[in-house]
């Protein structure tokens, strides 16, 4: 049965179709990862419910998890405020086994102004990113993207802050946890600045993040696919394929050009930018 439950996974929707016991049998795989990952992120444990390793995943089944799991906080009254993108750089992706980035959403109540006061244990082994944040001005529509530059979208941009449970539960790290579990995505902070991009070149734009006065990590825009416009591009691009499409009114932090850094309690964080400003976070 164990065998058996492992080939399922790596069968095609064709392959499936032609018996409803065989779909069914698939369809209760996946609804079990799901009922796991959501515990993780509700309770930070993990109680697996079967014994097939999350790596039998193919990507569109890790979406089709991390779609139905944002439905069900749905459900529960939080709210989608926009997306996150990862794996934005080619060392990850390879690490990964990824051709392309990854995508996940960012939530309300998840989302909070800077300078905020967070729990450190709040978080599983809490990690953070400096994050640009980019709030869309109109719909990405296909005939947007046909007709116009996606830097047009942008009605401002703002510092931040993304702070992760950075933890893999079932082992070593797989893109099948990483899309399934929403991007290990716990919060995002946003400070006030909100700056238009203008003539801007965000490839070049420095970004810094402090420990206290101590300088712990630093890039450059140019680290995020090549530019964080890249990256919003490859999104817009990404949802539109789906069926889907950026709206306005929506965030999206574009991925970092830094590493993840961890972070105890009493740790005082920053996130400051050249040209759009700062945003602090203190871990109590």
């Amino acid at each position: 049965m164990i065998l058996l439950k492992f080939r399922l996974l790596s069968l095609n929707s064709v392959d499936i179709a032609f018996s409803p016991f065989f779909f069914s049998m698939w369809n209760d795989t996946l609804q079990n990862f799901a009922d796991e990952l959501l515990d993780i992120f509700r309770y930070r444990k993990l109680e697996r419910r079967s014994d097939v390793p999350i790596t039998a995943l193919s990507l569109d089944e890790a979406y089709a998890i991390q779609a139905h799991n944002i439905e069900r906080r749905i459900a529960s009254g939080e709210r989608a405020v926009g997306y996150k993108i990862g794996c934005t750089s080619r060392a990850i992706r390879e690490q990964f086994g990824l051709g392309d980035p990854v995508s996940a959403r960012l939530m309300a109540p998840y989302l909070y102004e800077g300078p905020a006061s967070l729990i450190t244990s709040d978080y599983v082994n809490c990690a953070v990113e400096p994050e640009f944040v980019f709030r869309i001005g109109c719909d990405v529509t296909a005939e947007f993207m046909e007709r116009r530059n996606i830097s047009e979208s942008i009605e401002y941009i703002s510092p931040g802050i993304e702070v992760h449970h950075y933890k893999f539960w079932y082992g070593a790290p797989s893109f099948q946890e990483l899309i399934s579990s929403n991007a290990i995505h716990a919060c995002v902070i946003v400070g006030h600045e909100k700056r238009g991009l203008g003539n801007l070149d965000l490839e070049m734009e420095r970004v810094g993040l402090f420990s206290g006065a101590d300088l712990v990590a630093s890039g450059i825009g140019a680290e995020i696919l090549g530019g964080p416009l890249k990256s919003l591009a490859w999104l817009a691009g990404n949802l539109l394929h789906r069926g889907e499409y950026l709206k306005e009114g929506d965030l999206v932090i574009p991925g970092s050009p830094v590493k993840l850094v961890t972070v105890e309690k009493g740790a005082e964080i920053t996130s400051r930018f050249t040209h759009f400003g700062s945003v602090q976070a203190l871990f109590h």
